[in-house]
């Protein structure tokens, strides 16, 4: 199922336009994808200790629609769109009520110690297939 991460617009996220500066989409993408993997009982730090290994966003796409604002509410939902023996791909939307604002398709790459990738055990593929859910209403 697809993963909703909650957050509220604050001063610091905005320009001097008054709307949110482009990059902190991407770091509102990275928060929502690191609880919705916590709220898998997925902890990345935990999983680098124990097994020595790390996901890295090796590509990003993103569709910025329309802006969001100071005190605005969004929701960030998080989806699985593909799973690889260590890649993981999805979609994340960015949305004010019904709202769409920013689209991004991300890759993920599990990585070992060296930096090379590394196949996840199938026990942590699994978990994270449960993030797959049905198409968006775009």
């Amino acid at each position: 199922m697809a993963h909703e991460f909650r957050l509220r617009v604050y001063y610091e996220d905005t320009d001097a336009g008054g709307v949110v500066y482009y990059a902190n989409y991407l770091k509102f993408a990275e928060r929502a994808r690191t609880e919705a993997l916590l709220g898998l009982g997925i902890s990345q730090s935990e999983l680098h200790e124990r097994l020595g290994l790390l996901f890295v966003v090796k590509g990003i796409a993103v569709d910025y629609r329309a802006p969001a604002r100071l005190e605005d509410r969004l929701v960030v939902r998080t989806r699985l769109t593909g799973l690889g023996a260590a890649r993981i791909l999805m979609e994340q939307q960015i949305l004010r009520e019904a709202e769409l604002l920013v689209r991004c398709d991300v890759a993920l790459a599990c990585i070992g110690p060296e930096g090379r990738p590394a196949r996840m055990p199938a026990s942590l593929r699994e978990t994270i297939a449960s993030l797959k859910a049905a198409e968006p209403r775009d």
